[in-house]
């Protein structure tokens, strides 16, 4: 029986993910970083407050996040733990209907609302059509999530950084699937006066040939297609029913499942 595991797409072995909250002005410059460096990121806006603030108004978000992903952070940002489950699920359905509006595809991720949440709100979720939410707390790590509800970033922008890019960089085990995700406020950069943090880090770790860039919900459909695969009782060949394109290392080969097709693996 041949040895099988997953890779990321065209048998990469590690991935990079960003996640920003609030849909602030300061997104626009980190966009630019973003889409100059190569870099993809999820955006966790609240819709109920667009133009308030210093946040961006609807038509400017509506451009802005193209190539990135839009994502659900709640109408207008509750502490939701707190609330009752009728104001929950307003809060979150609300977001995403306004935000799908926008964007013209179905929200489907968020990240919480002041880091706010328990097992009864995560076990709504799925029910709300939200496949994946991130946390305020980290790993330090570079491992994939056990829980897609309670997604744990490796860092915040300001936690070490660059010492934390550096060792990713350098991971070269590839029997490993490894994840470096990222998380912040883009108004951060403006208040602590450090967008060169992530200037450099992006300018770092952008363009490496053996990374796959992705958006959060990326990731999430790709680990949930290879899931769908379906292989032969000797694993001597796979059936691909999903959407996408499954990338195998086979007895040390990368192998590309297409979709909707059947490949012989040995």
């Amino acid at each position: 029986m041949p040895k099988i595991v997953v890779c990321f797409p065209q048998g990469r072995h590690k991935a990079l993910t960003m996640s920003y909250d609030d849909g602030t002005l300061s997104d626009k410059r980190l966009v630019e970083l973003f889409n100059r460096t190569g870099i993809k990121g999820a955006f966790h806006i609240n819709s109920g407050l667009f133009g308030t603030e210093n946040r961006l108004t609807e038509e400017e978000a509506s451009t802005l996040y193209e190539g990135h992903e839009v994502s659900a952070h709640t109408l207008t940002h509750p502490t939701i733990a707190r609330s009752p489950r009728e104001q929950i699920v307003y809060e979150i359905m609300e977001d995403r209907k306004r935000l799908e509006q926008m964007a013209g595809y179905t929200v489907r991720g968020m990240s919480y609302p002041n880091g706010s949440f328990n097992q009864e709100i995560k076990e709504m979720l799925p029910y709300l059509g939200i496949e994946y939410a991130r946390v305020v707390q980290t790993t330090g790590g570079f491992g994939m999530p056990d829980d897609w509800h309670e997604w744990k970033a490796t860092c915040h922008h300001n936690k070490q950084l660059m010492e934390h890019a550096k060792t990713f960089v350098e991971l070269h085990k590839s029997q490993y699937l490894y994840l470096m995700y990222v998380w912040g406020h883009s108004y951060e950069f403006d208040h602590d006066n450090n967008w060169e943090l992530i200037e450099q880090f992006c300018e770092y770790v952008g363009g490496q040939d053996n990374i796959w860039f992705a958006t959060n919900l990326q990731i999430v459909d790709y680990m949930n297609a290879y899931k769908q695969l379906k292989f032969s009782a000797a694993c001597d060949f796979v059936y691909n029913s999903t959407a996408l394109s499954i990338w195998l290392n086979v007895d040390g080969n990368s192998v590309e499942v297409p979709s909707g097709s059947q490949v012989k693996l040995v």
